[in-house]
């Protein structure tokens, strides 16, 4: 088998008491790969502890959000020339072990993009009422959108070959990324598919998403996929 230029990609913001756990596990099981964070102007020590552990940092100036500042990952990773990248958050919740898994599917598939699932095998932890009904509505919303069911839409632990990493470098939806982004990869009629892959409570912080962000966040993400939708039926004509 060639050699596969790949980049390990961790965003991160406010995630002191995770981040260089996470580096480090991941350095463990893929030993010799680059791991970059992008530090989302951080107001911690999320950058240096970073640092510490052994990956590249890449400082943002300003705080993106996560969208923001998953595509400067993907834009630096895209200029180097890396055949593919894969996600890891930040916080830990994550498990580097299924790295591997998602590499192979990337290969093997010849798809533009692995979703590590918790629930592709009728499992998963769920974070509360609200986050699980918010991702059976989605799985319902994007099935007939894609044209096939996504068992773990808001997933993060994401792997991209260099096809969708030269689209998302140009253009990464910005505040919740996850499920627009999959509108984008249909409506370019790219692959996708899932892996099962175990996820793990966060180590550190807490989540971004409050109790009255995840009533929010269905809307806004409805209305993304409503744009994305707009633009594509615009083409078309």
């Amino acid at each position: 088998m060639k050699d596969v230029k790949l980049l390990i990609l961790i965003p991160a913001y406010n995630e002191e008491g995770a981040v260089g756990g996470v580096v480090r596990e991941v350095r463990e099981v893929m030993p010799g790969v680059p791991v970059l964070v992008v530090d989302d102007c951080s107001g911690d020590a999320t950058r240096a502890v970073a640092q510490e552990a052994g990956a590249r940092v890449l400082p943002l100036p300003y705080h993106l959000g996560l969208g923001g500042c998953v595509q400067a990952g993907y834009r630096l990773a895209f200029e180097l020339g890396y055949d593919y990248v894969i996600r890891v958050d930040g916080d830990g919740q994550h498990d580097p072990r299924y790295i591997p898994k998602i590499l192979n599917a990337l290969e093997r598939e010849n798809c533009e993009m692995v979703i590590g699932s918790r629930f592709l095998n009728g499992e998963g932890n769920h974070s509360g009422f609200l986050r699980h009904a918010g991702i059976v509505f989605f799985r319902a919303m994007l099935r007939p959108i894609l044209g096939k069911p996504v068992r773990d839409p808001t997933s993060g632990f994401v792997g991209v070959n260099r096809t969708a990493l030269a689209l998302f470098s140009r253009s990464f939806p910005l505040e919740y990324p996850e499920i627009e982004a999959l509108v984008v990869l249909q409506r370019k009629r790219f692959r996708f598919i899932e892996v099962p892959c175990a996820m793990r409570a966060r180590r550190a912080g807490r989540s971004t998403i409050t109790a009255l962000g995840s009533l929010y966040y269905p809307i806004h993400v409805l209305l993304g996929v409503f744009v994305n939708v707009l633009k594509f039926e615009r083409r078309r004509k």
